[in-house]
């Protein structure tokens, strides 16, 4: 497998891109990893990070780092990056994307599709919006994610996010609701989710991520990500 041999090469590579697959998350990719390696946890000579997580639904990109290499993460994760992203008009969700609990539907029979461009331009630059309840941002010292699982009431805090730049792909209609293609590149910290759910109240509908591909972090690019089969 091409990816053991460069993990176990003499020569191998501090960092690895890896193309994360739909349904595995962050942590998933690095047990993989270590298990085909035979690496154990904490051993000496065999240390495994990555530079940011990506969500179980989503994929592309990830940065790896390897022994020396994860030294190198703390510098990579404020890196921008870009990601491929389909935003379903009609639908919001517990988790901001289709993994969570239906919240609020509504039939979207129509588009202003003019609007839609105009609210998706006007996106660039930064904006204020609340994080995600089910993402790693720490409240009282305890992660968002944790305390909804928990089932615990808590109000998600206002964090600035920026876009560098958004393109409006295209618009597709199903018989309920309306997709948006887009491709963001974005600060780090930037959660697309709740760019999304900000494109849906400016519109006047709910709205939830279907899609979310990352195709690049700083100069690194999917295209030179290792697939795992």
């Amino acid at each position: 497998m091409y990816i053991l041999y460069n993990i176990r090469s003499m020569e191998r590579r501090e960092i690895i891109l890896i193309d994360k697959p739909k349904g595995m998350s962050s942590f998933d990719i690095i047990r993989f990893l270590r298990k085909k390696t035979g690496a154990k946890r904490g051993s000496a000579g065999w240390r495994m990070g990555h530079s940011g997580t990506l969500d179980p639904l989503a994929t592309g990109l990830m940065i790896i780092g390897v022994d020396a290499g994860t030294k190198k993460l703390k510098e990579l994760i404020g890196l921008p990056k870009t990601y491929e992203a389909s935003v379903l008009l009609g639908v919001r969700t517990a988790t901001g994307d289709l993994e969570g609990e239906i919240l609020e539907s509504k039939k979207v029979t129509d588009l202003d599709i003019k609007k839609a461009k105009e609210v998706v331009d006007n996106l660039k630059g930064k904006l204020l919006l609340r994080v995600p309840i089910y993402s790693a941002v720490k409240v009282k010292g305890e992660r968002l994610y944790k305390l909804a699982r928990a089932g615990k009431q808590v109000n998600p805090p206002v964090k600035e996010m920026e876009v560098l730049n958004v393109v409006f792909k295209r618009c597709s209609k199903s018989e309920s609701c309306y997709v948006l293609e887009l491709v963001l590149e974005v600060t780090s910290g930037t959660y697309i989710r709740s760019i999304a759910e900000e494109i849906g109240r400016k519109l006047g509908f709910p709205a939830t991520l279907s899609k979310l591909r990352r195709t690049k972090i700083g100069k690194y690019k999917i295209e030179d990500a290792v697939k795992l089969d």
